[in-house]
C-alpha cells in the first residue's frame, strides 16, 4: 500500500496557474502508474491526466489537453500536476491515485490508493 498526500490547491482566478503536488510513501513509487482524478460536486470522479511508471509515457484528458501536465520525479516520490490557463469548470477536488499496474492506465477501478484530495477553485 501507498500513502498519497496532495498539497498545491487553493483559489485562483481564471487564467491563472496552479502546480498540484503529490508526495508518496510506503510502497515503492517508481514501479507504479499513477494519475490525477477530479471530482466536482453533483458529478462523478473523472480522469484528468495519468502517467505510467517512469514517466515517458502520459495521458491528459481532452478537456485539460495543451492547458495541465503530468510530470514525475521518481527521486523525490512525488507526481506534478502543472496546471494553466485555467477556466472556472475546473473547479474541483482533485485526487492523486496510484496503480496496481507499470503502464498508463484509464480505468479508475485499476486504482487502489488514493489521497485525501486537493481543492481547487477557479473564479471568473
Amino acid at each position: 500500500q501507498v500513502q498519497l498526500v496532495e498539497s498545491g490547491g487553493g483559489l485562483v482566478q481564471a487564467g491563472g496557474s496552479l502546480r498540484l503536488s503529490c508526495a508518496a510513501s510506503g510502497r515503492t513509487f517508481s514501479s507504479h502508474a499513477m494519475g490525477w482524478f477530479r471530482q466536482a460536486p453533483g458529478k462523478e470522479r473523472e480522469l484528468v491526466a495519468a502517467i505510467n511508471w517512469s514517466g515517458g509515457s502520459r495521458y491528459h484528458a481532452d478537456s485539460v489537453k495543451g492547458r495541465f501536465t503530468i510530470s514525475r520525479d521518481n527521486a523525490k516520490n512525488t507526481m506534478y500536476l502543472q496546471m494553466n490557463s485555467l477556466k472556472p469548470e475546473d473547479t474541483a477536488v482533485y485526487y492523486c491515485a496510484s496503480s496496481g499496474y507499470t503502464m498508463v492506465q484509464l480505468d479508475l477501478l485499476l486504482y487502489n490508493d488514493w489521497g485525501q484530495g486537493t481543492q481547487v477553485t477557479v473564479s471568473s
